[in-house]
């Protein structure tokens, strides 16, 4: 099984001490491609070389929205020529983040929709951002009908995981899935159509039940598949080249 974890942030620093070692225990537990999205301008270079250094990885490059502070006016501009410079798979990680205090709902939004135009322009899939904010989202993809991309660590209900899919939108789900707790969270991972599910670790955050606690790495994936498993009908195998499937048909991701 060749597995890809579509939203792991390998260029954190918490990878700094060991990023060798963490990328060869990905690749021996079957995780054959990882796509690294951006959270800011200024980091924008680091997820470029690591990109370059390892093989298997693809760049995102965008505007996190719970880092509004640290974006300014220049940074679309600079974005969209990162865009055509780099030609990265997807946009993001940007969308509209409501549960930090105080959010910049205005300034969020703004800068989501400028996301969303450079996605348009470029014909890229956006990956989205949503915590407390999923029908804010949906409303604002409704603006850009022609637009399709993945909602990362989906926690919205299943009757707006369906409108997204009816708009051309997957999911992805990491770590929140193992949890005993997380039953609504997991009902709706059973109902959800194969091909609109997508793996992530969301790393080095969003530990799976076993390393609760701990740094998340790339090799956590296949902890997740197995989770996914034990909630559907099909087989390990079968959704693994499902959603290993869906996440190459949305990025363009070509495996070796």
């Amino acid at each position: 099984m060749r597995l890809i974890d579509t939203h792991c942030h390998f260029d954190d620093s918490a990878f700094d001490r060991d990023r060798d070692a963490v990328w060869r225990r990905a690749r021996d537990v079957g995780v054959a491609a990882i796509v690294i999205p951006s959270i800011k301008s200024d980091w924008w270079p680091r997820v470029k070389q690591v990109c370059s250094t390892y093989p298997g990885l693809s760049p995102a490059y965008g505007l996190h929205p719970m880092f509004m502070p640290d974006h300014n006016d220049r940074d679309i501009e600079r974005l969209a020529g990162w865009i055509g410079r780099e030609h990265p798979v997807a946009i993001g990680e940007c969308g509209l983040d409501f549960f930090i205090p105080d959010p910049d709902r205005e300034g969020q939004q703004r800068c989501f929709e400028a996301q969303l135009q450079l996605a348009q322009q470029f014909d890229l899939p956006v990956i989205i951002h949503a915590r407390r904010a999923v029908e804010a989202v949906i409303d604002t993809l409704r603006r850009y009908p022609s637009l399709r991309g993945v909602l990362h660590s989906f926690s919205g209900s299943e009757q707006q995981a369906r409108r997204l899919i009816d708009m051309g939108f997957l999911m992805s789900f990491g770590g929140p899935l193992t949890y005993p707790r997380a039953s609504r969270l997991q009902r709706l991972v059973a109902a959800l159509p194969l091909d609109a599910i997508m793996l992530e670790t969301d790393s080095p955050d969003q530990p799976d039940l076993d390393q609760r606690g701990q740094r998340n790495e790339p090799a956590r994936l296949p902890v997740i598949l197995t989770a996914m498993t034990g909630l559907r009908n099909e087989s390990m195998e079968e959704i693994a080249c499902a959603t290993t499937r869906n996440a190459r048909s949305l990025f363009g991701i070509e495996l070796e």
